[in-house]
């Protein structure tokens, strides 16, 4: 099921617990000093809870029978991947984009030539109504060709959704083997995978559950807050 070798997790005691390894080492050189740190530590909290609400509802939504992604329509996040992606998948399973902005371009609205009954487009989504299309998701999939730190992908592992992600070293280094991965920008790859994955409901709940565990154990804010105490006062009594 997954893709490509991930990136091993550092396990040295962090001192700057902010962004993944990949990331550091792409834009550190003149810029901070370096550190042995662990890979990041997300900024979320868990999400909790699921079951058909108003918005799943209004929408037309089955939970547990649709394909989300979430993020701003920008080519950078590969948004046009999932589209080509679904549209090679016989499938009654829906896909679901939700935009988190309400910045509109050229790419934005040529994507959005590709609404029909499979592949819904949602206008800018926040709030409970988000958390409700988090939590009811059966897939959740980060296509970026470009990535930071995604908090919404640690919201869906920590939720306990099933992941498909590109393999981006950023993306690789959150999922770990907890999800599945595809070739950066190759579509036909990512279908493959959806089409596995879509009947595969066992190795779906498998990859949620060690989704989940991993977010509990690592990316809680109480961890995070006693880390950088910790680090604080390491600094504090070396000087």
């Amino acid at each position: 099921m997954h893709r490509g070798c991930c990136v091993p997790a550092r396990v040295h005691r962090s001192t700057f617990p902010t962004v993944p390894w990949s990331c550091r080492e792409r834009y550190s050189n003149g810029i901070a000093r370096s550190s042995e740190s662990k890979p990041f530590m997300c900024l979320t909290a868990e999400c909790c809870g699921s079951g058909p609400g108003p918005a799943t509802l209004e929408w037309g939504l089955e939970p547990g029978n649709y394909v989300l992604f979430l993020g701003r329509f920008s080519p950078d996040k590969g948004c046009h991947l999932p589209v080509q992606a679904f549209e090679q998948v016989d499938t009654g399973v829906k896909l679901l984009m939700a935009e988190a902005s309400s910045y509109c371009d050229d790419y934005s609205r040529e994507l959005r030539t590709h609404a029909s009954d499979r592949i819904r487009m949602l206008d800018w989504v926040s709030g409970e109504a988000l958390d409700e299309l988090i939590t009811n998701a059966m897939i959740f999939v980060p296509p970026s060709d470009l990535e930071g730190l995604s908090l919404a992908l640690l919201d869906a592992m920590g939720a306990g959704l099933c992941v498909l992600t590109s393999d981006v070293p950023e993306n690789r280094e959150v999922v770990e083997e907890t999800g599945s991965t595809f070739q950066r920008g190759n579509a036909v790859d990512m279908a493959d995978l959806l089409r596995f994955l879509i009947v595969k409901r066992a190795v779906r709940e498998a990859a949620g559950r060690a989704a989940k565990r991993r977010i509990r154990e690592q990316d809680q804010w109480q961890k995070i807050a006693a880390d950088i105490e910790a680090a604080y006062f390491e600094m504090l009594g070396s000087r």
